[in-house]
């Protein structure tokens, strides 16, 4: 089993969704961020006065899947991800020992 966490663009959001469910991963976590890469923020202006936004709002999604399915649930995330611009977010994959569903007490591949 794996997890894989992505960091992407908050509009993205449903279709990566989307993407997921059609590769058959079910259920997925997803969470309000705030982080920068590359782009080191920007700067906004507001009532005419120019400041330095430093963390850009994000979404971190994080989805189990079997080894199986790892591959193509990667795939997926970064084809609905993807803008081409910088800021695009990033994939990060790792194993799990195991999993456990609390109302069943299903196990491992079974849990997910």
């Amino acid at each position: 089993m794996k997890i894989i966490m992505a960091v992407i663009k908050p509009f993205k959001l449903e279709d990566v969704r989307e993407a997921l469910a059609a590769v058959g991963a079910q259920g997925v976590t997803a969470t309000e961020v705030k982080g920068f890469g590359r782009q080191k923020g920007h700067t906004e202006l507001y009532r005419g006065a120019e400041y330095v936004v430093d963390f850009l709002p994000k979404v971190k999604i994080e989805v189990a899947v079997a080894d199986a399915l790892a591959d193509a649930a990667v795939e997926a995330i970064i084809s609905a991800a993807a803008t081409g611009r910088i800021g695009d977010g990033k994939v990060f994959i790792a194993y799990i020992d195991q999993a456990i569903r609390i109302r069943t007490g299903e196990a491992g591949d079974a849990a997910l």
